[in-house]
């Protein structure tokens, strides 16, 4: 008599790995090497299962064939960076949204050495998807959004060269801070003064991005805290009250290995204020306003309600 699998009552969950086979009839629970799943066994799978209580019971379920980029869940993961830059690159426009990324000769190789198509990078912080592999580069294009608030609609007023850093993988050193690659707004260097062990750079707002200014970067500048100007993560060593400029004091090795270098009085940078600030802002904001109704809670009213 044969077995009616949509009856059988639902067992714990199970994740199959897409690169494995298992057979339905000789299950291996030891750590079994039979091969390579082949993507045309047919969708439905009648799977052994191992429960915690070692019973063994089968499941019917449905296998989804993914990418490696998406998740068990089928929900796009979200790339973050450090703030650490990798190389630099030249960006040419290909059309209104689309650009041509290409890395410096000799320094392609930390960026392409696995990018794969639909990888997030880095570009003078500006997180873009990459949907075309070249020789020495890549293509992305770039929403309205991302034309609005960055030097991307405004190439011309931009460093010579762009920064490029690919997304965190599992497992990497996080040496900065977290950098979403979500530009805030735009900034221009107002200063640059060599030290002794640093460059003390200053930046400030253009005049026609002070709204923006107010309302992005401002309210996030703080002494000691942390901004990614055009990718690269920043210390802030010093800013106005009232947020309308910010100074930061960047060491030789990252000068020199960044487009900071390429930075003339004047130069519009992309500005990424401190997520975790925002989460701050966001959370403090929800506090309940002094509106004056407190006033009537006493002890009185508390324990007539039965508080106290």
């Amino acid at each position: 008599m044969g077995w009616d699998w949509d009856q059988i009552l639902p067992i714990v969950p199970l994740t199959l790995p897409i690169n494995r086979r298992i057979s339905p009839w000789k299950p291996n629970f030891n750590g079994d090497q039979q091969g390579l799943y082949s993507p045309s066994m047919p969708q439905s799978q009648d799977v052994w299962a191992e429960t915690s209580s070692k019973k063994y019971t089968l499941e019917k379920r449905q296998i989804t064939h993914s990418s490696d980029k998406s998740t068990n869940l089928g929900v796009e993961p979200k790339a973050v960076f450090t703030g650490l830059i990798q190389a630099l690159g030249t960006i040419r426009p290909l059309g209104s949204d689309r650009f041509d990324v290409s890395c410096r000769e000799g320094a392609s190789d930390a960026i392409l050495r696995d990018l794969a198509i639909g990888d997030s990078v880095a570009v003078d912080g500006i997180c873009l998807t990459v949907e075309e592999i070249l020789p020495q580069g890549f293509v992305a294009t770039a929403s309205d959004e991302t034309l609005y608030r960055t030097t991307l609609g405004q190439n011309e007023l931009a460093a010579a060269y762009v920064n490029l850093e690919t997304s965190v993988r599992v497992g990497s050193k996080l040496g900065g801070h977290f950098v979403t690659g979500h530009i805030d707004g735009i900034g221009c260097l107002q200063e640059s003064v060599q030290t002794p062990n640093s460059w003390e750079m200053r930046f400030t707002f253009p005049a026609s991005q002070s709204d923006l200014w107010q309302r992005q970067i401002a309210r996030y500048l703080i002494p000691k805290g942390s901004i990614a100007v055009n990718g690269v993560s920043l210390t802030i060593a010093d800013c106005d009250p009232n947020g309308s400029w910010f100074k930061a004091a960047v060491i030789p090795h990252s000068y020199a290995q960044t487009n900071l270098s390429h930075l003339q009085i004047g130069s519009w940078v992309n500005l990424e204020s401190d997520i975790l600030g925002k989460y701050v802002a966001k959370i403090l904001g929800h506090q309940v306003p002094d509106s004056g109704y407190l006033e009537g809670i006493s002890p009185d009213f508390l324990a007539e309600h039965g508080y106290v």
